[in-house]
């Protein structure tokens, strides 16, 4: 950048201070950044000192492009919050100044979660973050809100022992307060103006995958294993009564609290079930749990559900997970073209694989209703035992080997 004295150049004309019209960028703007007239981008080298108004600069070393970037991104979060003033709140619209966001405990697909209280209840905190990374257009952003925000309607009024309680949510609320181990000015994360927040409560006991991980060698009693087969099947029966197919039905997905009691969790990619299968189609969901006809890329219902199950009854009960030794490639064309599924032990007790074979047929007509698998499964006698056998005590048990656990 050039910069001249005053006796050099002459008189140089003092720039007009920006005023406070609507739009203005005053002296209080946060568009700094690459080619940003700032004091400290101004400052002349050699003996003294000048001020910006006491400068003059080179236009062609202004990065246009970056100030129209950070002016999008500006404009863009003023009418995210005029757009969020005039809307009527909803009845499931939390209180952002009750929640208090303690740190982060899990990054996903959909979204990253956080530990904290709401009104003084431990809460888990899902912040759903879309379109902000520049990819979804504007439409197909306010389709996925108006999306969440239909369906979000419905969690709200969902109650069932073994599905987790939906506390509240928020579409894009700019006060939450979210510490970050690389904070900004004030000790916190800077909200996309896109993002929306899910409040769920808080299971202390972990996920289900972590519990079978925990007991891959020792392995569980068959009474344990029925238990949470149960609490799983029925919390999918009630979503399915209420018409929502989960979609992602998988151990990660599923919370235990401090009594193991099993709850269905990570509403991320459910939706309400659509009257015509055909409304249903791509790959949504986890590769080894998904559906053949879900991998095909075909219509699909809530029995995609039932499969996904099936996949999850073969965990529990053998602590363990599938296909270890196949790469997602490989295990999507054999679930769709060779009938590619989890090998059953010997010792599983006939009732049992009876329900993992019907639950994951190819065929989703040939699926039974989780409401039926409710039934198989109570019916089901625990006191004889029947679990799998510990691996250091493998007498004539089909074993897996080498040591199991992700």
């Amino acid at each position: 950048m050039d910069v001249k004295k005053d006796d050099e150049v002459g008189e140089v004309p003092k720039t007009e201070k920006p005023g406070n019209e609507e739009g203005g960028l005053g002296s209080n703007s946060k568009l700094i950044g690459k080619g940003s007239l700032t004091s400290k981008n101004l400052l002349a080298k050699g003996t003294g000192s000048f001020s910006s108004k006491d400068m003059i600069f080179r236009a062609d070393k202004i990065d246009l492009k970056s100030l129209d970037v950070q002016l999008e991104k500006h404009l863009s979060r003023v009418w995210s919050r005029n757009v969020e003033a005039q809307m009527p709140k909803e009845e499931w619209e939390i209180d952002p100044f009750k929640l208090d966001i303690r740190y982060l405990v899990a990054r996903g697909t959909y979204g990253t979660v956080y530990r904290g209280t709401y009104d003084n209840q431990d809460v888990a905190v899902k912040l759903l973050d879309w379109g902000e990374d520049g990819m979804a257009t504007t439409a197909e952003t306010a389709a996925l809100r108006a999306s969440f925000r239909q369906e979000v309607a419905v969690w709200q009024k969902l109650d069932h022992p073994n599905v987790t309680k939906f506390v509240g949510a928020s579409m894009g609320t700019s006060d939450l307060k979210i510490p970050s181990k690389n904070p900004s000015s004030d000790g916190n994360i800077i909200l996309p103006p896109r993002a929306c927040c899910v409040v769920l409560e808080y299971l202390h006991g972990g996920t289900l995958k972590k519990f079978l991980f925990q007991n891959r060698k020792k392995k569980l009693t068959f009474k344990i294993v029925i238990q949470l087969a149960l609490d799983l099947a029925r919390g999918l029966s009630y979503l399915h009564s209420e018409k929502i197919v989960h979609r992602d039905v998988k151990a990660e997905n599923m919370l235990l609290d401090t009594h193991r009691n099993l709850k269905i969790a990570d509403f991320g990619v459910a939706r309400v079930e659509a009257q015509n299968p055909q409304d249903m189609t791509g790959e949504t969901g986890t590769l080894g749990y998904m559906a053949p006809e879900v991998l095909d890329g075909k219509p699909y219902n809530r029995k995609c559900d039932v499969y996904s199950f099936g996949i999850c009854l073969w965990e529990i009960y053998c602590c363990d997970l599938p296909y270890t030794n196949l790469s997602f490639v490989e295990v999507s064309s054999a679930v769709v073209r060779q009938n590619l599924r989890p090998e059953i032990p010997r010792c599983c007790p006939s009732s049992l694989a009876h329900i993992m074979k019907k639950c994951w047929d190819a065929n989703p007509e040939k699926r039974p209703d989780m409401s039926e698998v409710v039934r198989l499964l109570e019916a089901i006698d625990t006191t004889k035992g029947g679990g799998m056998i510990p691996e250091d005590q493998g007498a004539g048990c089909f074993c897996f080997a080498p040591v199991r656990g992700p």
